[in-house]
Order: structure tokens, then sequence, then C-alpha cells
């Protein structure tokens, strides 16, 4: 065998053990509980063979206790032993014939309870670990994934929390209602509804409330949110609403291409300061997690998880991505609802053409007036019938449209597609939902209005602010500023496109802000900014943001490439 043949033979063998030592990973993975005091942290390995291991394992807080270890039943053949010697925990595995593993799974279940608190920390110390298959031991590399658990938070009742969200939100419009003193002056300078966002953030961020164990943001968005969107648009002029014009779709397509563009300019202007901010290699490279946030921001949920099956972008370092989208999109929504409260010295700067939204506010005002009268108990009650009816079929609808498209159609059912979108059943929720009150304004169903249909819509979309608000943890704005700060000169950078583009054409702030929103925020929260300027609006959030769904991926992929370019240049 010649030297040539000799040193690829070598670098062959080097190559192969190297992959294979780092595919056979044991890895103890994040709790599965945040808030309670009781625990499972499971364990994984992948792609091994074996028939028995010894894992000997310690807490890294004597307060830890693990008290059972479960086992994944597909081991079941096999015999567990679990013992204790003070501190250290050992487990042992036996089974007459192999196991084979071709992806991560888990083996088991450590069972756990601590009396303290413990944020983002390794709780598992492994002392050691030894897989072996028959008498041969095997190579494994050791990783322990940090956890937070018995987390602070007041109250977890969801009754308690929506109290709480009630309370802020009454407080928020008591005061608001004040003609005099304080107050009158606080609100001529802090809008109403941003007040109705931060003080749940505040909540939030002081522990009172958690989004994340709280199912009200839930409930809000797929009940509440649709049946607004059917209240507020049930007396809609649909002419008029045509009648806004092509800004609309511009700012739109504004608040896209400054999304699309902003990101590889953010990862340009990083670079020249901390370049290791905006590098990482392979899977790690921080382009492919940025991919995921231009996916959400241009279209929603559906397109974040395409671009995140598109790209690749390593599982464990998601997280900081998912926050980056959290922080900023909920500081930029801040700031277009402290816009609102200011939108007649907005449109004077940039010489705004309000017309056809005076005109289409006035229509639906004149009509209001014509057919007002105090509600009935009936009355009240027709309204929720509309809308929860309508809610109800929108939710079957969803359920029966996405099934079908996902199992007939590839494209739909592949989340690397641009159409995954389509198989989304939120999507086909608020497109149906929006359709019947469409539908419902060419009956005389129209005239509940007068009975209040729209205000009860709005109370509905207030309830879907304060939910949102509590999602917003002000803490995290500082846990990773290198981040945050890609995503801040992101969202800068489509911000000024969109102020750009506003005072050529002369749009009103209104296309300014729901065009940006219905981008950024998706249909969750587009029609609450446009309902903030007049209820009569919230269609015009719902159908750009539906509109965002379908041209989300398509932007993403651009934008990924772009920021793909720029980071490898």
């Amino acid at each position: 065998m010649s030297h040539f043949h000799k040193i690829l033979l070598f670098l062959g063998v080097i190559i192969i053990s190297s992959v294979s030592a780092k595919a056979q990973t044991l890895t103890i993975d994040k709790a599965n509980e945040n808030y309670s005091e009781n625990f499972d942290i499971p364990v994984n390995i992948d792609s091994i063979s074996f028939n028995r291991f010894q894992i000997k394992l310690s807490t890294s807080d004597p307060s830890l206790i693990i008290n059972q270890v479960i086992l994944n039943k597909k081991f079941s053949k096999g015999t567990l032993q679990f013992t204790s010697n003070g501190p250290t925990y050992t487990i042992e595995y036996s089974s007459e014939s192999s196991i084979t593993i071709s992806k991560k799974e888990k083996v088991f279940d450590l069972k756990m309870n601590t009396t303290n608190r413990f944020s983002d920390e390794n709780l598992i110390v492994l002392n050691e670990s030894n897989f072996y298959n028959q008498s041969n031991l095997l190579s494994v590399t050791e990783h322990v994934k940090p956890s937070s658990v018995n987390r602070f938070v007041l109250f977890k009742n969801d009754a308690i929390v929506f109290g709480l969200l009630m309370l802020a939100l009454g407080f928020v419009f008591y005061t608001e209602s004040k003609k005099e003193g304080f107050w009158s002056k606080f609100y001529k300078y802090v809008p109403g509804l941003l007040m109705c966002y931060m003080i749940p953030a505040i909540f939030n961020s002081l522990g009172l409330i958690s989004a994340d164990i709280s199912q009200t943001y839930y409930i809000a968005s797929r009940y509440l949110l649709p049946a607004s969107l059917v209240l507020l648009t049930i007396s809609i002029d649909l002419k008029a609403v045509f009648n806004l014009g092509w800004k609309a779709l511009v700012m739109f397509f504004t608040g896209t291409i400054g999304i699309v563009i902003g990101g590889p300019i953010a990862i340009l202007i990083i670079s020249t300061f901390s370049p290791e901010t905006v590098g990482g290699a392979g899977f790690d490279a921080v382009w492919r997690g940025l991919a995921t946030l231009a996916g959400s921001w241009i279209g929603g949920g559906a397109n974040q998880a395409a671009m995140l099956e598109i790209y690749g972008f390593n599982q464990e370092l998601y997280g900081g991505m998912v926050l980056v989208d959290i922080v900023v999109a909920n500081i930029w929504m801040a700031v277009l609802l402290l816009g609102i409260g200011k939108r007649e010295k907005i449109d004077n700067w940039l010489k705004a053409d309000n017309t056809a939204i005076n005109a289409l506010q006035e229509k639906v005002q004149s009509f209001s007036e014509k057919i007002i009268r105090v509600p009935t108990l009936t009355d009240l009650l027709m309204i929720l019938t509309f809308a929860f009816v309508a809610v109800g079929i929108a939710h079957y609808g969803a359920d029966v449209i996405s099934t079908y498209l996902s199992n007939n159609f590839v494209a739909v059912s592949d989340p690397r597609s641009a159409l995954s979108s389509f198989g989304s059943q939120f999507f086909w929720l608020i497109s149906i939902a929006t359709l019947i009150g469409i539908l419902l304004s060419f009956t005389k169903a129209k005239n509940y209005e007068g009975a209040g249909a729209s205000k009860v819509g709005s109370v509905f979309i207030y309830i879907l602010v304060a939910t949102i608000g509590m999602k917003m943890d002000l803490g995290k704005i500082f846990e990773n500023p290198g981040l945050i700060l890609i995503g801040l000169v992101w969202m800068a950078i489509h911000a000024g496109l969109l102020i750009l583009i506003a005072k050529l054409i002369r749009a009103p702030y209104f296309f300014l802000a729901v065009g940006s929103q219905a981008n950024v925020g998706g249909a969750a929260s587009a029609p609450v900014v446009a309902a903030a300027f007049h209820p009569s609006l919230a269609t015009v959030g719902a159908l750009l943001a539906v509109f965002g769904y379908v041209v989300g991926t398509y932007g993403a992929l651009l934008c990924a490439e772009l920021m793909r370019i720029v980071s490898v240049g």
C-alpha cells in the first residue's frame, strides 16, 4: 500500500470515529416543568446500539432530589436498577439482546423535586456513563442542558390571572375617562391601549402571572379574536374598504421589503464592531436562526416553523431567536401603539391624505347613529350568538380544510414548503371568521351594530391586547444583548423604510402602522392595531395579515439567502 493510500485510510478512520463519537450522545435534557417543585428531566441518547449501561450521577444542589427513574417502554424487556448512596445515584440497565437507536430517543425520565428555585442552571452532574454492546465499551459523548425549575409565579390559576387582566383593563378605562387632573394629562401623551398592553407586561415581569403556564392568550387568540373580527366586520361597508386604495397594499409590501433587506443590513452593521455576534458555522450559524425571525416577521408561526425546517438551525440555540422575536416584536408594537396617540401630528408631518379612511369611519358612524338603540337582553344574546356560532363554524372549517390540504398535498404538509402556511389552522380560522363577518354585513344582522356589536367586539380585542402584553417579560430585554441588538437594528431599518415611503406617497400613519403589524405581528395583533384607530378598520388589519401568511415564506427565503451571502462574504 502506498503512503498516499495509507494517509487516506488514516484520515478516513479519524473522520468516521469522530462522526461516530459525535453522534453517540447522552443528553440530560431540560426539565419539562418550569414553575413547579415537581418535575421530570428526560435523558436521551442517539445513534447507538447497546444492550446494557451504567450511569452514575449526582445533583448540583442538595435540595434537588431524584425520587424515581421511569424507563422508556421500548426498553421494557430489559432490567433497570436504581440505587442511591448519599448524593450519588446509580442507574443500571441490561438486556439480553442489543437495542439499536438510529435517532435521538428518550431512555428514561428522572422524576425529581426541589424546594429551591433554579434559573437556567445545570441540575444534574454526570459522574460516569458507560454503554456496552455485549462486551464492547462504547464511546459516548455527554451533554447536560441547563433548566429553570420552581420559578416564582404568584398566581397560576387562570381565573385569578383573568381577574388581574380585567382589573388592569378596568383601571385604564376608568382613569382614561377622567377629564381633569393627573390622568387627563397622562393620557395626552400615553395612549390607553398602550397601558392595556404594558400593565400585564409588568405583572409578568414581576412574577405575578406568566404566559408560559396560562391559557388566557390561547383562549383570547383562538376564540375572542375571531369573534371580534365577526362583530367588527358585521357592519362594514366592503366597497368603502376597497376605496382605501393602493396605499394600503404599498405600505404592506414596503413593510415586507423592510424585513427582507433589514436582516442582511443588520448583519453587516453589527459585524463591523461585533463579528462574533453574527458568526457561527454550520447549523450553528446565526444567519440560519435569523431566517426563522424573517419567517415570523413577514408571515407568522407557520412561516417561522418552515424556516426552521428549511435551514436546520441548531434546536438548542433556537430559544435565543424566539427571545429576540418576542422582545423586539413587542417593543415595536408598543412604539406603534404610542404613535396612535399622536397620529394627528404624525399625519400632518407626513402630509397624509386621510380622505378614504375618514369616509369609511364616517359612513360606519352615520349608520350606527341611525340604528342606535338601548340594547335588550335579546340583542346582547343575539350579538354573542352571531359571534360564537361563527367562531364554531370557523374552527370546524379550519380543521377540515387544513387537515384535507395537509393529507392530500405534499407542498402543504411539508414544513419546508413555501405553501405550508395553508396547512395552518390559525390561517384558516382568521380567514373564515373574517369572511363570515363580511357575509353578515350584507344581511339584516348588520343592524345589531345599533345595539353595540362593535363595542362587544372591542371588549374582546382589549382582552386580547392584555393577554399579548402578559407574554412580554421586560427583564429579558437584557438577557442576550447581542442578538437583541441585531433585532432592534433590523426593526429600525423596517421602520425607516416605512416612514420614507409613507412620506413620499403621503400615506396616513394608519397604513404605516397596520402595514407593519400585518407583517411583524400577524393576524393576532394587526386587527388590534387597526381597531385602535377605529373599530370599523379591524377588517383591514385582518385582511392584510392573512395576505402576510401567503407571502411570508417566499419573503423569508429571499431574506435568508441574502443573509447567507453577507455572512459568508
